[in-house]
């Protein structure tokens, strides 16, 4: 989730890498400076949680072969790509578009209170901490882990269409950027595309995902590619197989102000929560090779379709 207030404590972070869901744009709900370990994201509750997992996808615009998920930063593209899907008559190719994929978070955040909480423009007049610790699986399995393997994995997806990726952050191991400043590497690359990829520490009976937008628009960008572009990763998640969330936005869509990094970019930016990590079957998805996969290749599939109907 993108940062809402101060750092605050909780259970340890696990070490392996894994999938959610986009807006450094923005992060998880927080808590009180970090004192400790990260905290759990504030609407997290008791709540029994479902057993049921995430439905598998069922179209995709990529190859239908089984991708192995990475945890490396997908910088360079692959030796030998393969050829990129071929685009319906009159759309506009993907190759050579530029697309930003920022991973909610980063792995350091708990240890540096300082830096992550210092106050930063919100876009809208007021203040937002630098960024969060994000949330957790009730397994300890962490956001900004699930965050950073799912944005290296849409990225070699991506860029073996042909497509620039920039990443937010080159690991999983530093502190922050803030939230502003992620805005700002989107503003400065001109990105055709923006995606804040998060999970949601919620109520462990919700599940699903959710897409968010700034709203009120507050530029160009903003009153007409971004709700868009919302749209258009909404349906085609929807289409891959995923589940629109059962707490939170309508069907799937969430228009929001109080997100720093939605409010301060000037391209078309969305902020993706894949699951809530707080539910057993989201946590299941994010927490495994074959789930974190899926939730790249729903996000590469979005990506396409909307460079595709520009």
């Amino acid at each position: 989730m993108q940062a809402q207030g101060p750092v605050r404590a909780g259970p340890p972070v696990a070490t392996a890498l894994v999938l959610t869901v986009a807006l450094a744009l923005a992060g998880c709900s927080s808590g009180p400076p970090v004192a400790q370990a990260p905290a759990p994201d504030s609407r997290t509750t008791t709540a029994p949680p479902p057993t049921t997992a995430p439905v598998p996808p069922t179209t995709s615009l990529l190859a239908t072969t089984t991708v192995p998920a990475t945890t490396t930063p997908a910088t360079p593209a692959p030796a030998t790509p393969p050829p990129p899907t071929a685009a319906a008559p009159g759309a506009r190719s993907a190759a050579g578009a530029v697309v930003v994929l920022d991973p909610g978070h980063n792995g350091a955040n708990g240890s540096h209170p300082g830096q992550v909480n210092a106050p930063v423009p919100d876009g809208r007049g007021g203040t937002k901490a630098c960024n969060t610790t994000g949330t957790s699986t009730d397994g300890g399995y962490p956001e900004h882990a699930f965050t950073f393997a799912v944005a290296t994995e849409t990225a070699r997806l991506l860029q073996a269409q042909g497509v620039t990726v920039r990443l937010t952050r080159p690991d999983d191991s530093g502190v922050g950027p803030c939230v502003d400043e992620r805005a700002a590497i989107g503003n400065r690359a001109g990105a055709d595309v923006v995606v804040s990829i998060h999970g949601d520490g919620a109520a462990a009976a919700g599940h699903g995902f959710h897409v968010a937008y700034a709203s009120p628009p507050l530029d160009a960008a903003q009153s007409g590619p971004s709700p868009s572009l919302a749209r258009t990763v909404r349906d085609t998640l929807v289409a891959d197989g995923l589940t629109p969330s059962t707490y939170l936005g309508r069907e799937g869509l969430d228009p929001r102000a109080d997100l720093a990094g939605l409010n301060l970019s000037t391209q078309p930016t969305v902020l993706v929560e894949l699951v809530n990590m707080r539910n057993s079957g989201d946590a299941a998805a994010a927490t495994s090779t074959a789930g974190r996969t899926t939730f790249a290749r729903a996000l590469a599939d979005a990506v396409l379709a909307w460079l595709a109907a520009r």
